[in-house]
Protein backbone atom coordinates (compact mmCIF):
# COMPACT_ATOMS: atom_id res chain seq x y z
CA UNK A 1 0.00 0.00 0.00
CA UNK A 2 1.39 3.40 -0.91
CA UNK A 3 1.79 6.19 1.63
CA UNK A 4 -0.18 9.31 1.28
CA UNK A 5 1.73 12.04 0.24
CA UNK A 6 3.95 13.84 3.54
CA UNK A 7 3.97 10.31 4.97
CA UNK A 8 6.60 9.53 7.32
CA UNK A 9 8.36 5.72 8.07
CA UNK A 10 9.00 6.32 11.69
CA UNK A 11 6.53 5.24 14.09
CA UNK A 12 4.19 7.05 15.71
CA UNK A 13 5.11 8.40 19.42
CA UNK A 14 2.52 7.29 22.09
CA UNK A 15 1.27 10.41 24.21
CA UNK A 16 1.17 9.85 27.56
CA UNK A 17 -1.65 10.56 29.31
CA UNK A 18 -1.72 12.03 33.13
CA UNK A 19 -2.84 9.98 35.88
CA UNK A 20 -4.86 13.26 37.18
CA UNK A 21 -7.02 13.44 33.96
CA UNK A 22 -7.52 9.88 34.01
CA UNK A 23 -9.07 9.68 37.62
CA UNK A 24 -10.98 12.80 36.83
CA UNK A 25 -12.66 11.13 34.12
CA UNK A 26 -13.03 8.09 35.88
CA UNK A 27 -14.73 9.87 38.56
CA UNK A 28 -17.13 11.78 36.16
CA UNK A 29 -18.04 7.86 34.29
CA UNK A 30 -18.39 7.03 38.16
CA UNK A 31 -20.98 10.30 39.20
CA UNK A 32 -23.30 9.96 36.19
CA UNK A 33 -23.65 5.99 36.48
CA UNK A 34 -25.21 6.83 40.10
CA UNK A 35 -27.37 9.57 39.12
CA UNK A 36 -25.79 12.54 37.19
CA UNK A 37 -24.34 15.67 38.24
CA UNK A 38 -27.20 17.97 38.29
CA UNK A 39 -28.45 16.52 41.46
CA UNK A 40 -27.69 18.01 44.58
CA UNK A 41 -27.26 16.33 48.00
CA UNK A 42 -29.93 17.16 50.60
CA UNK A 43 -27.85 20.01 52.84
CA UNK A 44 -30.57 19.38 55.59
CA UNK A 45 -32.26 22.12 57.76
CA UNK A 46 -30.54 25.90 58.37
CA UNK A 47 -28.81 26.00 61.71
CA UNK A 48 -29.61 28.88 63.21
CA UNK A 49 -28.64 30.66 66.74
CA UNK A 50 -29.88 33.18 68.96
CA UNK A 51 -31.30 36.71 67.72
CA UNK A 52 -31.64 34.74 64.28
CA UNK A 53 -35.33 35.32 62.20
CA UNK A 54 -36.77 32.16 60.18
CA UNK A 55 -39.31 33.03 57.93
CA UNK A 56 -41.97 30.26 58.47
CA UNK A 57 -44.59 31.08 55.61
CA UNK A 58 -47.28 32.05 58.32
CA UNK A 59 -45.31 33.45 60.59
CA UNK A 60 -41.87 35.45 61.10
CA UNK A 61 -40.03 34.31 64.13
CA UNK A 62 -36.99 35.28 65.81
CA UNK A 63 -35.86 33.98 68.64
CA UNK A 64 -35.07 35.88 71.08
CA UNK A 65 -33.13 33.84 73.71
CA UNK A 66 -33.45 30.89 76.21
CA UNK A 67 -33.53 32.14 79.98
CA UNK A 68 -34.23 30.71 83.49
CA UNK A 69 -36.48 32.64 85.17
CA UNK A 70 -37.42 32.70 88.96
CA UNK A 71 -40.40 33.70 90.34
CA UNK A 72 -40.35 34.53 94.11
CA UNK A 73 -42.71 33.07 96.21
CA UNK A 74 -45.71 35.50 97.45
CA UNK A 75 -46.61 34.09 100.72
CA UNK A 76 -43.80 32.93 103.45
CA UNK A 77 -46.29 29.37 102.80
CA UNK A 78 -45.26 28.75 99.00
CA UNK A 79 -41.85 28.33 97.43
CA UNK A 80 -40.09 29.95 94.68
CA UNK A 81 -40.55 28.72 90.86
CA UNK A 82 -38.18 28.33 88.28
CA UNK A 83 -38.61 27.67 85.14
CA UNK A 84 -36.96 27.78 81.47
CA UNK A 85 -38.11 30.12 79.04
CA UNK A 86 -37.93 29.92 75.31
CA UNK A 87 -38.52 33.50 74.17
CA UNK A 88 -40.16 34.19 70.37
CA UNK A 89 -41.06 37.19 68.86
CA UNK A 90 -43.54 35.96 66.53
CA UNK A 91 -45.38 38.08 63.65
CA UNK A 92 -48.84 36.85 62.19
CA UNK A 93 -48.29 37.17 58.55
CA UNK A 94 -51.78 35.84 57.92
CA UNK A 95 -54.87 37.15 57.30
CA UNK A 96 -56.89 35.47 60.20
CA UNK A 97 -56.08 35.15 64.04
CA UNK A 98 -54.48 32.18 64.62
CA UNK A 99 -53.82 30.12 68.12
CA UNK A 100 -50.42 30.34 69.80
CA UNK A 101 -50.57 26.68 70.06
CA UNK A 102 -48.24 24.24 72.33
CA UNK A 103 -45.29 22.01 71.07
CA UNK A 104 -46.61 18.92 69.57
CA UNK A 105 -46.60 15.36 71.48
CA UNK A 106 -42.99 14.02 71.61
CA UNK A 107 -44.74 10.54 71.40
CA UNK A 108 -46.74 11.09 68.25
CA UNK A 109 -44.35 12.50 66.16
CA UNK A 110 -46.26 11.29 62.61
CA UNK A 111 -49.43 13.58 63.79
CA UNK A 112 -47.14 16.99 64.44
CA UNK A 113 -47.79 17.57 60.61
CA UNK A 114 -51.64 18.57 61.68
CA UNK A 115 -50.92 21.41 63.66
CA UNK A 116 -51.62 24.92 62.44
CA UNK A 117 -50.53 27.08 65.09
CA UNK A 118 -47.17 28.33 65.93
CA UNK A 119 -45.75 26.50 68.66
CA UNK A 120 -47.12 23.14 66.17
CA UNK A 121 -44.30 24.28 64.72
CA UNK A 122 -41.37 23.73 67.06
CA UNK A 123 -41.40 19.52 66.07
CA UNK A 124 -38.54 19.33 68.61
CA UNK A 125 -37.10 20.22 71.73
CA UNK A 126 -34.00 19.02 73.14
CA UNK A 127 -33.38 17.71 76.05
CA UNK A 128 -36.91 16.83 76.46
CA UNK A 129 -38.62 17.64 79.98
CA UNK A 130 -40.43 15.61 82.31
CA UNK A 131 -44.60 15.62 81.05
CA UNK A 132 -45.38 17.42 84.66
CA UNK A 133 -43.03 20.12 83.53
CA UNK A 134 -45.05 21.80 80.95
CA UNK A 135 -44.73 23.08 79.00
CA UNK A 136 -47.01 26.55 79.24
CA UNK A 137 -47.26 28.52 76.55
CA UNK A 138 -48.38 32.09 76.31
CA UNK A 139 -47.98 35.16 74.27
CA UNK A 140 -47.66 39.22 75.49
CA UNK A 141 -49.10 41.73 73.48
CA UNK A 142 -49.06 45.20 75.10
CA UNK A 143 -48.05 43.66 78.33
CA UNK A 144 -51.38 41.78 78.66
CA UNK A 145 -51.09 37.31 78.57
CA UNK A 146 -52.88 36.03 75.52
CA UNK A 147 -53.23 32.80 73.45
CA UNK A 148 -53.98 34.64 70.13
CA UNK A 149 -51.96 35.71 67.40
CA UNK A 150 -53.48 38.97 65.33
CA UNK A 151 -52.95 39.66 61.64
CA UNK A 152 -49.48 41.75 61.46
CA UNK A 153 -48.64 42.08 65.13
CA UNK A 154 -46.00 41.13 66.54
CA UNK A 155 -46.27 39.35 70.03
CA UNK A 156 -43.81 38.20 72.64
CA UNK A 157 -44.38 34.54 72.47
CA UNK A 158 -43.06 32.25 75.24
CA UNK A 159 -42.72 28.79 76.24
CA UNK A 160 -41.83 27.81 79.33
CA UNK A 161 -41.08 24.61 81.16
CA UNK A 162 -40.65 24.31 85.01
CA UNK A 163 -38.16 22.94 86.86
CA UNK A 164 -37.44 21.02 89.93
CA UNK A 165 -36.68 22.15 93.38
CA UNK A 166 -33.04 20.39 93.14
CA UNK A 167 -32.91 20.06 88.80
CA UNK A 168 -30.22 22.09 86.64
CA UNK A 169 -31.19 23.83 84.15
CA UNK A 170 -29.68 22.75 80.31
CA UNK A 171 -26.76 24.60 79.02
CA UNK A 172 -28.65 24.67 75.80
CA UNK A 173 -32.07 24.17 73.69
CA UNK A 174 -32.00 22.60 70.86
CA UNK A 175 -34.96 22.94 68.63
CA UNK A 176 -36.11 21.39 65.18
CA UNK A 177 -38.61 24.19 63.39
CA UNK A 178 -41.14 23.54 60.82
CA UNK A 179 -42.30 25.83 58.22
CA UNK A 180 -45.88 26.38 56.41
CA UNK A 181 -46.95 27.18 53.21
CA UNK A 182 -50.84 28.21 51.92
CA UNK A 183 -52.09 25.53 49.80
CA UNK A 184 -55.00 23.20 49.09
CA UNK A 185 -55.56 20.56 51.31
CA UNK A 186 -55.05 16.75 51.45
CA UNK A 187 -58.70 15.95 51.52
CA UNK A 188 -60.23 18.97 49.88
CA UNK A 189 -58.73 21.56 47.50
CA UNK A 190 -59.61 24.65 49.43
CA UNK A 191 -56.84 27.19 50.12
CA UNK A 192 -55.26 27.18 53.50
CA UNK A 193 -51.81 27.31 55.99
CA UNK A 194 -50.92 24.14 56.47
CA UNK A 195 -47.40 22.14 57.91
CA UNK A 196 -44.75 21.39 55.49
CA UNK A 197 -44.38 17.50 55.41
CA UNK A 198 -42.58 14.55 54.01
CA UNK A 199 -44.15 11.36 54.07
CA UNK A 200 -41.95 8.50 55.08
CA UNK A 201 -43.07 4.87 54.95
CA UNK A 202 -46.91 6.01 54.67
CA UNK A 203 -46.50 8.38 56.76
CA UNK A 204 -46.36 12.45 56.64
CA UNK A 205 -43.89 14.30 58.93
CA UNK A 206 -42.95 17.69 59.40
CA UNK A 207 -39.75 18.63 56.73
CA UNK A 208 -37.61 20.41 59.34
CA UNK A 209 -36.21 23.82 57.77
CA UNK A 210 -33.96 25.29 60.47
CA UNK A 211 -32.43 23.45 63.91
CA UNK A 212 -32.42 26.26 66.21
CA UNK A 213 -29.29 26.04 69.30
CA UNK A 214 -30.25 28.83 71.75
CA UNK A 215 -27.36 28.85 75.14
CA UNK A 216 -29.92 28.93 78.03
CA UNK A 217 -28.70 31.93 80.05
CA UNK A 218 -28.18 31.51 84.10
CA UNK A 219 -31.07 33.16 86.29
CA UNK A 220 -30.75 34.51 90.15
CA UNK A 221 -31.09 31.15 91.87
CA UNK A 222 -30.90 29.17 89.14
Amino acid sequence: MTEPSGGSTRPTRPVAVPIVALVAVTAVGITALLGGLNEAPDKGPDLLGQGATLDQGRYSTRFVESRVKVERAKTQFDEDKRFVELVFEVTNKGDETSSVGVPPDPAKPDKAWLGMSFADSLVSISPKFPKESGPFVYALNKGDETRQLHPGVTSQVLVRYRLGATERPPDKITLDVATFEYAPGFEDERLRWQMVAEEKEDKFYPEVKARVTLPVKAGEGA
